[in-house]
């Protein structure tokens, strides 16, 4: 009864989690209507940066110590946060959130792909790399690329796997300087999100006005975004990957698109022609299919107690 009490949890937990980062594409196109997209970026994370200073609080964590640590995470809170999220905003101001939300899970294949020349220890296999293809493949699918692209907005959605891009980018960069660290998960988190909050709080006056008003629904939207999608989102993932492994955590990716397409047509009343949905669903098969590796003999399973030591990024 105790177990089965307990995988109710975490599975409810996965649910919340799902529903938080698919709903994120939606909350960001709210907030962009009332605000620049650096503002709402920046108030993300400003809300964010406090949810996980009031769990540090709480658990009585440390900021980690250390020039080189934080010259590390200051690079990670570029291409894990002030980046990608910046990037997004930018992008759905021309494009649908169900289009963004679709982009952002092309993030596997781009790790797929880099980890061909970065990652010596992360070999592809016949398999991977067909996932990669069949992935790619959907991506041109969801953009109608038979029709020339005819109606898409290049720019936007550039931006969009840009940002998707920037993630891989950024766990690649972490894993090689940070993996190795003393400090805590959440600790490593919440210095990130804080440099992040503090590179945003400098680019963004240089590049918008001071709002003059501050319309509430965009406003409560940006601050769903920060506590929820970025604050809880990143607790929820902490305590998922330490109870069931990284492996069955990062399955949230798959639900992520599906759910940031229901929200946007459903809700935000965005249209939706067959390849849309039909490229999504070829894009999560070779996403899945890259995440496959060959067990050797002997080895540990993946969703093992340990984890590593490293900053989570908190998806769009």
């Amino acid at each position: 009864m105790t177990r089965s009490r307990s995988l109710l949890d975490w599975r409810l937990r996965f649910a919340v989690l799902s529903l938080i980062w698919g709903f994120s594409f939606l909350l960001i196109k709210v907030g962009t209507e009332g605000y620049a997209p650096f503002q709402v970026t920046l108030g993300r994370l400003l809300f964010g940066t406090a949810v996980l200073a009031v769990a540090m609080a709480a658990r009585r964590e440390r900021l980690p110590r250390g020039v080189r640590t934080w010259g590390h995470l200051t690079v990670a809170a570029l291409l894990l946060n002030a980046l990608p999220f910046s990037l997004f905003a930018y992008a759905e101001l021309t494009i649908p959130s169900t289009l963004a939300g679709i982009c952002n899970a092309t993030s596997p294949l781009w790790g797929m792909a880099l980890s061909l020349v970065a990652l010596s220890e992360d070999r592809p296999t016949r398999l991977r790399v067909a996932g990669l293809g069949v992935g790619f493949l959907g991506v041109l699918t969801v953009l109608g690329a038979w029709q020339g692209f005819t109606g898409m907005d290049a720019r936007g959605t550039g931006m969009a796997l840009l940002a998707s891009l920037c993630y891989p980018i950024g766990w690649i960069y972490v894993r090689r300087t940070l993996a190795g660290s003393t400090s805590s998960n959440l600790s490593l988190t919440g210095a990130q999100l804080l440099l992040a909050t503090l590179q945003l709080a400098v680019v963004t006056p240089l590049f918008t006005t001071s709002p003059t008003d501050f319309p509430l629904l965009p406003l409560l939207a940006v601050a769903a975004l920060g506590a929820l999608g970025t604050g809880v989102a990143v607790l929820l993932q902490y305590g998922l990957v330490a109870e069931v492994g990284p492996t069955t955590a990062q399955m949230v990716t798959y639900f992520i698109p599906v759910i940031a397409t229901a929200a946007g047509v459903v809700v935000l009343g965005e249209s939706l022609t067959w390849s849309t949905p039909v490229g999504a669903v070829i894009v999560l098969v070779g996403a899945a299919l890259t995440q496959i590796r060959p067990r050797a003999r002997g080895a540990v399973p993946a969703d093992g107690d340990r984890t590593a030591r490293e900053p989570a990024r908190a998806a769009s």
